[in-house]
């Protein structure tokens, strides 16, 4: 967001408006008489009665608005201008008394600070012993950081011990005197006491202290405005914006900001596609298949999806893909088979894991990405570091068909089917469990962006969300969507995850709002089961489905002559109907490295 737009510097603009209203008195002195002094003229001053507020519904103080603008613009280095705005408004920022606190705190007078912060005029004494704690704890630091042991007894002694507060902090003070590292990592590392603003950040901890009638909170405007465009967007119902929030006009955002119409159809796959999933940077789309086949396709800076490598190699259908930390590397998981790993930009298989006599079934990545995680055929979870070395096995499921797993950000939590309606949440560091009791099979699920809330589908034709920060609770539910034999995934997906979109077996993707549950879009264009849905995270407005039609949709926001365009053998990315011109197929044989 940018400033109002003007060809004058702040400092000449100020100095302008300061000067012309001066010129016009001069050129009526020969009609009106010369104003007496302390006349109202020479220099305004705060107004009284009505125009004592500002803004239509009179809510607003105009002596506290002035000065929370004055304190804006000191704090964005416009002195100047600042301090043109005291002088015009008469409304002053500080008091003397209060200018010579900050003052005496700058340069380090202790004592005279003290002394000074008691002539204030505050009533509570609580607020003022709180207030010189904090100026004497600075001295105590700075003392001891000049060496001076003594000087900090005595302040410690005499000064700081007296006032009976913050005895813990007392007591940690004491120990710095006698160990230099505490001291360092208890006293100077809290104010940065050894830093050269470190006194700029004390005035900080005051104006927390102190009633901002006394001194302003810094950034207050920036607060009030940001709590302003909050309020906005939490009241508007289709938020779903990609440029940020503006302070020129009211936001509001419409149903058209949903992603709801085809922009391209993705024809590559010559099977039934199963499974999709955009990159973490949103750059790329990962797509399996039954036709034993994954695709990365890459998007482009207008949005479009282009073929970048076909990955064939696996002797199964492919279940499903995962997206290193970093994107650059991709696994995929055959049916009851075998785990690829493969290079994104150059296309190649780097690795092949497998377990004698036993299917894999499912993947994903550690938080580190050095490590992955499989789920197995024997209801077991297995972890291998990237050359395929077993670091760690442990029991899983107990009997379930769903293989679906998530892992927190910091790789603590383990999150994976315990029975078919029950999903267990494993701390791998604690070694606790807790549990997800549903009244029906689970048949996917999926985790949110900050790792508080899980996503569960379930066969009885509903979705519910669950908050997992602490003691699961279920917080809403999703109904709509058709599913009676195959497996749907649903996901989060929009600005800030607010919405919850599925995958449907009648052919339809269903948009529900995640906080109220309302089903508000429900999009039609597939002509066979929808299998998955993935919302790009860097990009709302983009959405991507996967259907048994054996085609990709991916949708976007309706816009005036936009012409639908699709990728495959009807356009001639398919020279043959095997081989695209745009992309170059890789194929990974064996059960070594590549």
């Amino acid at each position: 967001m940018g400033g109002f737009e003007d060809d004058e510097p702040p400092s000449k603009r100020a100095r302008a408006s300061s000067v012309e209203p001066a010129s016009l008195l001069d050129s009526f002195s020969c009609l009106k008489p010369a104003a007496p002094l302390g006349s109202t003229m020479a220099r305004p001053l705060p107004s009284q009665g009505k125009e004592a507020m500002v803004g239509s519904k009179g809510v607003i103080k105009r002596d506290e608005f002035v000065r929370i603008i004055t304190k804006a613009l000191y704090s964005l280095g416009y002195e100047k201008s600042g301090a043109v705005l005291e002088e015009e408004s008469g409304i002053t920022l500080h008091s003397p008394t209060v200018n010579l606190f900050r003052r005496q705190v700058l340069d380090g007078n202790w004592d005279s600070a003290v002394v000074t912060l008691k002539k204030v005029g505050l009533l509570d004494e609580n607020i003022v012993k709180s207030a010189i704690f904090l100026i004497l704890e600075q001295k105590f630091l700075e003392l001891l950081r000049n060496d001076n042991v003594m000087g900090a007894i005595r302040t410690l002694q005499s000064e700081i011990t007296p006032l009976g507060v913050n005895k813990k902090r007392v007591h940690e003070l004491s120990g710095c005197i006698i160990s230099s590292p505490q001291h360092v990592l208890l006293g100077l590392s809290k104010l940065g006491i050894e830093s050269s603003n470190s006194r700029l950040k004390l005035l900080e901890e005051l104006q927390k202290v102190l009633p901002p009638t006394v001194m302003v909170p810094e950034r207050r405007l920036e607060n009030l405005l940001e709590q302003a465009l909050t309020v906005q967007r939490e009241a508007c119902y289709f938020h779903n914006s990609i440029d940020g929030l503006s302070l020129y006009t009211d936001h509001h955002c419409g149903k058209d900001q949903i992603p709801s119409c085809t922009v391209q159809v993705l024809r590559a796959h010559r099977d039934e596609v199963w499974f999709l999933q955009f990159s973490n940077n949103g750059k790329y789309l990962a797509s399996a298949s039954n036709d034993k086949s994954a695709i990365i396709w890459k998007v482009d800076e207008d949005g479009e999806l282009l073929l970048k490598h076909t990955l064939t190699g696996h002797d199964k259908p492919v279940m499903m893909v995962a997206w290193s930390p970093d994107d650059c590397q991709l696994l995929t998981c055959g049916m009851e088979e075998v785990i690829r790993r493969w290079d994104v930009e150059s296309g190649k298989c780097l690795h092949v894991y497998e377990k004698s006599g036993i299917g894999l079934i499912s993947c994903g990545w550690f938080p580190d990405g050095k490590h992955i995680l499989s789920g197995l055929t024997d209801h077991n979870f297995c972890l291998w570091d990237l050359d395929g070395k077993e670091v760690d096995c442990w029991k899983g499921q107990r009997s379930s068909k769903t293989s679906d797993f998530a892992v927190s950000k910091d790789g603590k939590l383990i999150i994976s089917m315990n029975r078919e309606s029950t999903i267990r949440l494993f701390d791998r560091e604690t070694k606790q469990e807790r549990l997800i009791e549903e009244d029906n099979t689970i048949t996917s699920f999926s985790l949110s962006e900050d790792g508080d809330f899980l996503l569960v589908n379930l066969t009885s034709e509903a979705i519910h969300l669950w908050n997992i920060r602490n003691c699961p609770i279920r917080v809403n539910r999703y109904a709509g969507h058709k599913r009676s034999r195959f497996v749907i995934r649903s996901c989060f997906g929009g600005s800030e995850q607010a919405f919850i979109a599925s995958g449907s077996e009648d052919s339809q993707i269903y948009i529900w709002h995640r906080a109220t549950g309302d089903l508000i879009e429900t999009l039609p264009g597939h002509t066979g089961t929808v299998n998955c849905v993935s919302w790009n995270p860097a990009n709302p407005h983009m959405l991507a489905s996967a259907s048994d039609d054996h085609t990709i949709r991916i949708w976007g926001l309706k816009k005036a002559n936009l012409k639908r365009k699709d990728v495959g053998s009807s356009n001639g990315i398919y020279a043959n109907g095997n081989t695209p011109s745009n992309g170059v197929v890789h194929q990974c044989n064996g059960n070594s490295s590549k």
